[in-house]
């Protein structure tokens, strides 16, 4: 079927990062749990899936700081379609002392020996895989390779021809690491072979899928290894200024992401090709995309490297107008949405407005203060994305569990309810919002509490590994949310 234009109607979606599927292999993948999502939401009505960024992560499991802005993670690779391509045999799963994704590594590995013996890298998608993806496929395959022979030391650690890209050491650690070389590309072939049949999947079954974009590049990645001159790095490759933000809702002492700056001027020069071979990747995975931190694309806070807090950053100029024309005159009318909350001033609504990208609205930012509190739901308007909560917020039942009792009195004053109708109060009032598009988080339809939210801004450990379990999935609700989203006009 032909994909509409996101906002060309009232829509309602769910959040839910493929990680945070039901799994037996450790966290969720792109296996038959993401198919039986698809098709809850279609019960349900809901017409657009929100995931986080799905790039490879480092141990923390944050998607926010991935390995590569093109690569797909291999953590969310299935074993049970090559189980079905008979690249696998079944098995009894994960050992007692083996975690999941030590047990999923070495089932790609034996199922890449099969698809070799079977004579599948003479196949003809294969070799058009890695054919159309060679420009960022061939730096992050020996990204990973020299990565694990060096015992997983960032690149900036590694020995000074390699870290420098001397092509002598570059062609020598090919060789030497064709093995792995070859694992990272054919595991970045399943990835795409299996999100590519699942976003056909739910595309057919009228549903959308809402990919996120990091403003910012993780710092031991393939991108900043293989093209050091788009970031404000030394001649050693070493941070010299880093990202993050200042204190806000989330932190008194504001965030320190540690991602490199963009070297900006050097990006204007060529018309920010960079960003087009970025958004051109991202434009194949989703139908919609969120840029995150969308106000550092009008300026953004730039810390010292030697900094231990984000505190003592300042603010610097973004070409983001400049960029914004680049990439509608390569690609058209754009589908993406501003992440424009935190410390947002009028140069930034300007910038969002001026390429009419719908901005967010969330609800739990809306109590507790006055009447011009702009995620009230009399502030919103159409072209915008209305949440209960994101990823980083609490669940809402942990929020309201929180809040002290002139913001609640104020929640229940103007929503007309009591604390029984929690998180449901919430979530009818983000549908009931003029908002095009409204987003609830699937642990608010489970009704789940704190102990369930994905992550805690500012928490280093213990993030981005939460997982629902269908029985959780109370009886009734499809039928309960396909009647909400009928009264609410968005069915």
């Amino acid at each position: 079927m032909n994909i509409d234009w996101p906002f060309d109607r009232r829509r309602a979606g769910l959040l839910l990062h493929p990680t945070s599927l039901p799994s037996n292999y450790g966290n969720g993948d792109l296996g038959p749990d993401a198919y039986h999502f698809v098709d809850f939401m279609a019960a349900c009505g809901f017409t657009v899936w929100q995931t986080l960024p799905l790039g490879p992560t480092h141990n923390d499991l944050s998607p926010y700081s991935a390995q590569s802005v093109h690569a797909g993670n291999p953590r969310l690779i299935a074993l049970e379609p090559l189980i079905e391509a008979g690249w696998l045999q079944p098995d009894a799963g994960p050992g007692a002392d083996e975690t999941g994704w030590d047990y999923r590594q070495k089932r790609l590995v034996k199922a890449r020996y099969r698809f070799e013996e079977a004579g599948g890298i003479k196949r003809s998608d294969y070799k058009a895989f890695l054919q159309h993806h060679q420009g960022w496929l061939d730096d992050y395959a020996l990204y990973q390779a020299i990565r694990a022979a060096q015992g997983q030391r960032a690149w900036f650690d590694w020995p000074r021809e390699l870290r420098d890209r001397q092509p002598g050491a570059l062609a020598a650690a090919r060789q030497q690491l064709s093995e792995t070389v070859a694992q990272v590309q054919f595991e970045q072939f399943l990835f795409y072979q299996q999100w590519t049949a699942l976003k056909r999947y739910a595309n057919q079954r009228g549903i959308l899928i809402f990919g996120d974009i990091p403003l910012f590049v993780g710092y031991d990645s393939a991108d900043v290894w293989a093209q050091r001159e788009a970031f404000l790095l030394d001649s050693e490759g070493r941070r010299q200024v880093v990202a993050g933000v200042p204190p806000d809702y989330f932190s008194v002492t504001g965030q320190l992401w540690g991602n490199p700056h963009y070297a900006w001027e050097r990006m204007k020069a060529d018309r920010f090709q960079w960003w087009k071979e970025r958004i051109r990747t991202q434009l194949t995975q989703f139908d919609l995309l969120r840029i995150d931190h969308f106000r550092g694309l009008e300026a953004y806070w730039e810390i010292p490297a030697s900094a231990e807090t984000a505190v003592a950053g300042q603010w610097r100029q973004a070409p983001g107008d400049e960029l914004f024309r680049a990439l509608r005159a390569e690609f058209g009318n754009l589908p993406l949405v501003a992440e424009d909350l935190g410390i947002i001033t009028p140069e930034v609504e300007t910038l969002r407005d001026a390429h009419g990208l719908p901005g967010m609205k969330v609800l739990h930012f809306a109590f507790g203060s006055g009447a011009d509190n702009p995620y009230l739901p009399h502030h919103h308007i159409p072209n915008s994305v209305v949440y209960t909560g994101t990823h980083d917020n609490n669940t809402t039942l942990g929020w309201f569990a929180e809040l002290d009792e002139q913001t609640r009195t104020h929640l229940f004053d103007y929503l007309g309810g009591g604390p029984e109708r929690m998180p449901e109060l919430l979530i009818r009032t983000a549908f009931a919002s003029v908002a095009r598009l409204a987003v609830a988080p699937m642990q608010d339809v489970l009704e789940l509490g704190s102990e369930d939210r994905m992550n805690r801004p500012g928490v280093a450990e213990g993030n981005w590994r939460w997982q629902f379990r269908w029985e959780q999935v109370k009886s009734g609700v499809t039928e309960h949310y396909r009647h909400l989203l009928m009264l609410y006009g968005r069915l």
